[in-house]
């Protein structure tokens, strides 16, 4: 305090020197002769006014230096890391099982037993149901009478053709005769399959649809089956992407309806482009030997296009000028506090609400966290911790 109250003095005193010299050089210049003495005294008051005010400057300076009162903004610092950097592209997909199908029949038919229960547990080739196959069964049987009196005339008629008795036309006949019925046979027997339905694929009954006694159709679906150990997910993704994505990039999978989350690879990029979206398809095979994921059930992906391990920083300190140039806020040391400096950086690439910095800092940069919108350059501050 004692200093403040002599600074202020001293500033006094010079104003007082200044004053009385204007006035002694009012009085001078009534009382002299002559033009030469004027000027010499107006050169001489010249350079008593410089150095008197680069005194007043030092003084100043001295004051500032010193003045305990003086006012300098506090900030708090982070350091520039180098760490791996990840960008993702994030979009809906959908699960689908290639082993989920709706059954029908392969001709119409009435319902005449179901055989297996909805939830139930089939393998490949097991009949799920069966429809009337009266009139084809008959029909069978008729054919096997016939094809038995056919085969028995064939039988004695290439006796006697090998004894060269009988013409070759009678032979070739008997033969021709048992080989059609063979054939139609083989056609009925096929036809009876036909009003089976039988399981392609192990698997679980998800739902049936058919009753017994209704008739059905080819055009209706009669039960559905589905097998779930193998799944993928498909999404849409626009064009834009396509040189980013490619067959094994990362994706991380977030199931929210069954809170489930898990990491894959794309197992296929697809090489159609759709003209009403300007998307392509991309496919995710996932093992899933506890059936959790069920068909058509929404994901959420995060496909990573980009990742790099160099200068990441939070993205709430890259600032843009005027001149629509990136930049951060820095620090340097100076003396008992830092100064300011605006670092000019290239920012590549942001997500998540941090930046990944290509050029213009190094490892353990110290940049201006809280407060780096209120400083300016080369201002001075000081360092607070966190």
């Amino acid at each position: 305090m004692k200093f403040h109250l002599n600074t202020t003095l001293m500033k006094n005193t010079l104003l007082l020197l200044i004053l009385s010299l204007i006035l002694s050089c009012n009085t001078s210049d009534k009382e002299s002769q002559s033009l030469t003495e004027l000027k010499t005294k107006k050169a001489a008051l010249i350079k008593q006014m410089s150095r008197i005010g680069t005194e007043l400057k030092d003084v100043e300076k001295a004051i500032s230096e010193l003045d305990t009162l003086k006012k300098i903004m506090t900030v708090t610092s982070l350091n520039a890391e180098i760490k791996d950097f990840n960008h993702y592209i994030e979009v809906q997909g959908t699960v689908k099982a290639d082993q989920s199908i709706d059954l029908r029949a392969e001709i119409g038919g009435t319902v005449t037993a179901i055989l297996v229960k909805e939830g139930q547990n089939v393998t490949k080739g097991q009949i799920l149901a069966t429809l009337d196959s009266d009139v084809i069964d008959n029909s069978v049987l008729q054919l096997k009478t016939q094809l038995s009196l056919a085969t028995t005339t064939f039988e004695r008629q290439a006796r006697l053709w090998d004894q060269n008795i009988g013409s070759e036309i009678q032979y070739l006949q008997a033969k021709a005769q048992k080989e059609s019925l063979e054939n139609n046979l083989k056609s009925l027997r096929a036809q009876a399959r036909k009003m089976k339905i039988i399981a392609p694929f192990s698997g679980n009954i998800d739902q049936v649809f058919a009753k017994i006694g209704e008739l059905t159709s080819p055009q209706t679906p009669f039960l559905r089956l589905v097998n779930l150990n193998t799944v993928y997910v498909e999404s849409d993704v626009t064009e834009t992407y396509l040189k980013s994505i490619k067959k094994g990039t990362e994706v991380l999978l977030s199931f929210s309806s069954i809170d489930l989350n898990t990491k894959a690879k794309i197992s296929q990029v697809g090489n159609f482009i759709n003209p009403n979206n300007r998307s392509f398809k991309t496919r995710i095979d996932l093992k899933n030997s506890n059936n959790e994921l069920k068909a058509n059930l929404l994901a959420n992906l995060k496909i990573n296009d980009f990742k790099a391990n160099g200068i990441v920083v939070p993205s709430r300190l890259v600032q843009k000028d005027r001149d629509n140039k990136t930049f951060v806020y820095t620090l340097e040391p100076k003396e008992n506090n830092y100064k300011v400096v605006k670092t000019y950086v290239k920012e590549a690439m942001n997500y998540d609400n941090q930046s990944y910095i290509s050029d213009g800092l190094v490892s353990n940069s110290i940049l201006v966290d809280k407060g780096a919108r209120l400083v300016n350059n080369n201002e001075d501050v000081t360092l607070v911790q966190q």
